[in-house]
């Protein structure tokens, strides 16, 4: 991370403008964080930090950075955690969240005895980091509403020396933070919309659930990035692409509203005639998004009609001659690069997720099944270049599929 070091206040508050007009131009949630993040631990020269987001009157944990421990660009499984703390004042997330004000802390091993609140030493014991200086800041909203709680750690010197957070960041960062927090709740806002349609759609498929959506389009966010940066992509439209798919790809099989329910739920295989009807909840779901006026769209409507073809040939929809209000039945499938980029991604995360999930008609697969699968249809059913970035985040495919697990259904 390259540290900005302003020499007066005006800077700041430029350098501050400038990032919430950037903000502006992202929409899901946790590429919305991310940059927070970045922007954030550049102006306090932070080494690293994390976002905690109220959900269900606790913090959930949601982001993370660290210079120290983490290779530039790259997404570890520590971004999908999957802890909460409550909002009380014996820890100082929690102390920030219930107090409502900032707290610095220039060492985090030297917090008196009298503070209600402490310093919780597992991470740094299990990562072998040394916690010092700490910048805790409350993420409010113009209203006043508590979105979350954002945490800086380790300010630096020019040397690289741990340091007590200045006077600068802790007047200014709080400003920064408060400015964002309408960011942070616009991206929480959009995902909610997209996860409510996807509701509708598990209203007519059981299969089609909350975490179910959540799962593919991360896995199809970090698949992407892995491909991206294997193929040299520039920073900026990594950030763009990732941003859009994470969303465009939860919505993949929003076209199953359109399919009747004497096929969707048909308990045992369907005819021919009725699979060629459910083929075409690509087309439904790519119906959606024809009048586009984003490229949210545009990638949403190539992934809803496009995310069961097959690398090689012999998926579905295939070519159509004619408008989408008029398809019957399916036309040749497409092939290797007709195939959207996002679409190619978003089949492989959709097949992985289905094979390793439990189902009403079958149990989940073990890894090693879902693997040989994947690695044996690479050059025929998927890309081989995104096969290969799946293999390379696998690891973070499994932290994600932890953190969005069914939940089991409440008596």
């Amino acid at each position: 991370m390259e540290c900005v070091l302003h020499t007066n206040g005006n800077e700041f508050v430029k350098k501050i403008l400038e990032t919430t007009e950037q903000l502006n131009s992202y929409k899901d949630v946790d590429t919305i964080l991310d940059r927070i993040l970045l922007e954030a631990r550049r102006m306090c020269c932070a080494d690293a930090g994390s976002i905690f987001l109220v959900e269900n009157d606790k913090l959930n944990f949601s982001y993370v950075h660290n210079d120290t421990l983490c290779e530039p660009d790259e997404t570890t499984t520590a971004v999908y955690s999957n802890f909460s703390i409550p909002i009380n004042d014996t820890s100082i997330v929690g102390y920030v969240a219930h107090t409502g004000t900032p707290l610095v802390i220039d060492d985090a091993y030297d917090i008196s005895p009298k503070r209600p609140y402490s310093f919780n030493q597992s991470f740094d014991e299990t990562s072998g980091y040394r916690t010092t200086s700490i910048m805790t800041i409350p993420l409010k909203t113009f209203r006043n509403k508590l979105v979350g709680v954002m945490q800086l750690i380790n300010a630096k010197d020019s040397t690289g020396k741990s340091v007590p957070f200045s006077q600068d960041s802790q007047t200014y960062a709080p400003l920064f933070a408060n400015s964002a927090s309408v960011a942070i709740e616009r991206g929480i806002m959009t995902r909610e919309l997209i996860l409510r349609m996807m509701k509708m759609a598990e209203l007519r498929d059981p299969l089609e659930t909350g975490a179910h959506v959540q799962r593919v389009g991360a896995y199809s966010a970090e698949i992407y990035h892995r491909w991206a940066l294997n193929k040299g992509e520039n920073a900026k439209t990594i950030k763009q692409t990732k941003d859009m798919i994470r969303l465009a790809a939860m919505l993949h099989d929003v076209g199953k509203v359109g399919i009747p329910d004497a096929i969707l739920k048909k308990p045992g295989k369907l005819t021919e005639d009725e699979y060629e009807v459910m083929k075409l909840h690509t087309v439904f779901g790519a119906k959606l998004f024809l009048n586009s006026t984003s490229d949210l769209d545009r990638m949403s409507y190539e992934i809803a009609l496009f995310h069961h073809e097959k690398w090689a040939g012999g998926g579905y929809p295939g070519r159509i001659d004619c408008d989408l209000d008029n398809v019957t039945r399916c036309g040749q499938p497409h092939e290797r690069e007709d195939i959207p980029l996002a679409a190619r991604i978003t089949g492989l995360a959709d097949v992985f997720d289905a094979l390793s999930s439990r189902r009403s008609y079958k149990e989940a697969w073990d890894d090693g099944r879902v693997l040989s699968i994947i690695r044996e249809e690479s050059g025929r059913h998927f890309d081989p270049d995104v096969v290969e970035a799946f293999f390379q985040v696998f690891d973070v495919i499994k932290a994600i599929r932890t953190k969005f697990s069914e939940k089991p259904p409440k008596n």
